[in-house]
């Protein structure tokens, strides 16, 4: 429960009145017990209470004398206003009492409502913004599928199983304690068989609840390798009709499925056994209270009617306990999700600014590949190997090589999606991993092959990381991009929702939104991931001139895959398993290089 306080701290006054609330209601809880007494004198035995009503002895401590109080004020009020009277007052008290007890407790979870719905939205808050913060190496080795069902799943999880449950936690304790308190006064040795059943039941549930938390983190797991699953289905459908592997994919499907439908239901069966465990255990805790105690009752050592109380306060424990048993159960398997949760919050950012980050307001001079050498993490061998590139201020430089390469590596390393593990990256001589992270990505505008986009509407996407842009800046980028004309035939232009990935696009015009954002944005270094190799003829020729027009004036790193579309580079490198093995202008490769000029033979073929 410590871990979870930090959780709270925002919320402090909230919870302070909600305790506040519980002690009032445990307060009216305790007090409508010593009243049951008198009510059960007044009802069987009232010529008791009017023989007693004399005086108190002299002698009378502890229960004795507080018994006798009762005693002397309960007589004198069947004196002055008779016994029906006497017992409706009695009866108005109790149900002020319970009254009470019930506002507070609603109350209470007035209060507490709007603390457990504001712990999950920080805890969502908090996941999809370290989401965002951590870099690019650490979802290579985490499933996305997994990664939504720690948004969703584990922390409605830790809403049901641990947050749900604070007001027992809070609540049922003080109730017990002012039960126990009561009955310590009317038999301490009654009171023994109260603590045995607690320790006995503690044991129980304890090694249960070990096993919980374990199942919990199990379930937790597969539940979100069946998010995974079915986001490759979604994802992958037109594949999978295409194949006609429906059945297939349903198998794999189905599998994990009846994995984590197993898992939960050895999961709720635990969980299920808290209740009816801690009631079994308390029925027979009364039965030796009631051999017991009749015992004491037969040899005149405590009346009937305060047995009688003495049962009712050991029955406000047993329902509390019970709720506690559950609690903790609940608390177990919740704690599960939050060590899912927490394990993605607590990852380590390995890419950030350091304390003593430059900013770095403009782009002048050039961008310099130092010895640069990288791996992926528990790769076998080095993805680049000692690569050293120029690009002065307004030049284009195209990488090309064959699949595997490094080329999109190299275009990576330069925005910081990873760091460099040998050499150095430098802009205008200065290392990129000392200048602020905001800033040096500010220089840069990316075009991918595949076109990324929103589920929002055309003008979202194309002002996306801009959002002050004007309408009439947002349209001069799209008639740039060769964008405008398809976009003022769509329902609602520029206002038209795309779809999810802009579904609702071909992918030429796909690419050009994209192109569009880019030319927005206006950056002096591009990072051009060949936009054109996925598309018709006819879409192909509108992109291209799209790119000609972002490529002008501008610092240039191009990936190419179509090689006639870098003829005009300022360099080209060729690489190959990480190392550049050919470097010169288009002329110079054809002329002296070897596998420039076989990738440009084949590609013409």
């Amino acid at each position: 429960m410590l871990r979870l306080l930090r959780y709270y701290k925002p919320y402090k006054r909230l919870l302070a009145l909600a305790v506040l609330c519980n002690l009032l209601m445990s307060l009216f809880m305790v007090v409508s017990i010593p009243v049951l007494q008198p009510f059960l004198q007044i009802l069987f035995n009232p010529d008791a209470l009017t023989e007693k009503g004399g005086g108190i002895s002299p002698n009378a401590s502890g229960l004795r004398g507080l018994e006798e109080k009762l005693n002397v004020f309960f007589a004198d009020l069947i004196q002055q206003h008779g016994r029906e009277e006497a017992l409706l007052i009695v009866c108005v008290f109790l149900v002020l009492t319970f009254f009470g007890k019930n506002l507070f407790r609603y109350l209470s979870l007035y209060f507490l409502a709007p603390v457990r719905n504001g712990i999950v939205h920080d805890l969502r808050q908090k996941l999809v913004g370290k989401i965002l913060e951590l870099p690019l190496s650490y979802f290579s080795e985490e499933r996305k599928g997994d990664l939504m069902s720690r948004i969703s799943a584990d922390v409605q999880e830790v809403e049901w199983s641990i947050v749900g449950v604070v007001e027992s936690v809070a609540r049922e304790p003080l109730i017990i304690l002012g039960s126990l308190a009561f009955m310590v006064f009317v038999s301490p040795q009654l009171l023994i068989f109260v603590f045995g059943l607690m320790a006995f039941s503690g044991l129980i549930i304890g090694g249960i609840g070990r096993s919980l938390r374990r199942q919990s983190g199990e379930a937790q797991q597969r539940l979100g390798m069946i998010g995974s699953l079915v986001e490759e289905t979604l994802g992958g459908l037109r594949i999978i009709k295409g194949f006609n592997a429906e059945a297939w994919q349903s198998e794999r499907f189905g599998g994990e499925n009846k994995r984590y439908a197993r898992t939960l239901t050895r999961l709720y069966r635990r969980k299920d056994l808290a209740s009816p465990l801690s009631e079994f255990l308390g029925i027979g805790a009364v039965a030796i209270l009631l051999w017991f105690g009749a015992k004491q009752v037969f040899a005149g050592e405590i009346s009937a009617a305060t047995f009688i109380t003495f049962l009712y306060a050991f029955y406000n424990i047993i329902e509390p306990a019970k709720q506690l048993s559950s609690a903790s159960y609940s608390i177990r398997k919740g704690m599960g999700a939050l060590e899912r949760v927490e394990s993605v919050l607590n990852a380590t950012v390995s890419i950030g600014d350091r304390a003593d980050a430059a900013g770095i307001a403009a782009f002048e001079d050039k961008v310099e590949y130092k010895g640069v050498s990288f791996r992926y993490q528990n790769a076998e061998r080095e993805a680049l190997e000692d690569i050293d590139l120029n690009i002065p201020r307004g030049r284009i430089v195209a990488l090309v090589g064959a699949s595997g390469a490094g080329k999109s590596t190299v275009a990576d390393l330069l925005p910081r999606f990873y760091d460099v593990t040998g050499g150095a990256i430098l802009i205008d001589g200065k290392d990129i991993r000392s200048l602020k992270i905001k800033d040096l990505r500010a220089l840069m505008g990316i075009v991918s092959q595949e076109a990324i986009l929103f589920n929002d509407t055309v003008r979202n996407n194309i002002a996306f990381g801009n959002e002050s842009a004007t309408d009439a800046e947002i349209e001069a980028a799209a008639k740039a991009a060769n964008a405008h004309e398809f976009i003022d035939r769509l329902p609602e232009g520029y206002l038209t929702n795309i779809g999810d990935r802009g579904s609702k696009l071909s992918g030429g015009q796909r690419q050009r939104l994209t192109i569009a954002r880019a030319l927005l944005k206006n950056p002096p270094i591009l990072i051009l991931d060949e936009a054109t190799s996925a598309l018709d003829s006819e879409s192909e020729k509108l992109v291209q001139a799209a790119l000609d027009k972002l490529l002008q004036n501008r610092t240039a790193l191009v990936i190419a895959h179509r090689l006639s579309t870098v003829q005009h580079a300022d360099e080209i490198l060729v690489l190959d398993a990480g190392k550049v093995v050919e470097r010169g202008t288009h002329e110079q490769l054809m002329h002296s290089g070897n596998i420039y000029r076989k990738l440009v033979e084949l590609q013409a073929l």
